[in-house]
């Protein structure tokens, strides 16, 4: 009788198992997010009887720079507004800057970040986790990025970062930056 009971909550806990990892199946074609439903740990999957050409699809018309402070206009195209990216671990943005706009320094830990000008130039660096200034590459990418020192790679960068690029990012003068460039060692 014992044994007969160890089978029967056996096989009840097996099929509970193989019910709740119904939705993980790794083969599936795609996991378009069904941003109504509950999120835990990320977005469950649509059903796919009600997918749509626009879950794959964002357009991301040209945002205003006018009012910015720094010239620069971010707008995010992620899992909330393509669901079809769902499980796939990539978001994308566009920038829109006005002439002498600037995107601030910041960090993408462990990811990826390309850049695609459409119209003028873009001066564009990259900065190691050793502090070496990398401005001829427009796009990045590691398997272990690792930490990066944020203070010790912008104001010991070399070769450096320009002055007024840093000031206008962190709202300060030139000078000012002088002032903290010197508590930095530059890496050679």
């Amino acid at each position: 009788m014992a044994t007969s009971i160890i089978y029967l909550i056996v096989t009840i806990l097996l099929v509970a198992a193989d019910t709740a990892f119904a939705e993980s199946n790794m083969l599936q074609d795609f996991c378009v997010a069904d941003l109504k439903g509950e999120k835990v740990n990320g977005y469950r999957c649509k059903d796919p009887a009600q997918v749509t050409p626009e879950d794959f699809y964002c357009l991301a018309n040209a945002a205003s720079t006018t009012n910015t402070t720094l010239g620069s206009a971010v707008t995010s195209a992620n899992v909330e507004k393509i669901p079809g990216l769902n499980t796939l671990g990539v978001s994308m943005s566009r920038v829109d800057y006005a002439p002498g706009g600037l995107n601030p320094p910041h960090l993408h830990p462990r990811a990826s970040e390309a850049i695609f000008v459409l119209e003028g130039r873009l001066f564009v660096g990259f900065l190691t986790t050793t502090g070496k200034l990398i401005y001829k590459h427009v796009n990045k990418g590691s398997q272990n990025p690792g930490a990066q020192g944020v203070g010790l790679s912008l104001f010991g960068a070399n070769p450096p970062i320009p002055d007024d690029l840093l000031a206008k990012a962190f709202y300060l003068e030139p000078q000012e930056i002088q002032k903290v460039k010197g508590k930095f060692p530059i890496k050679k």
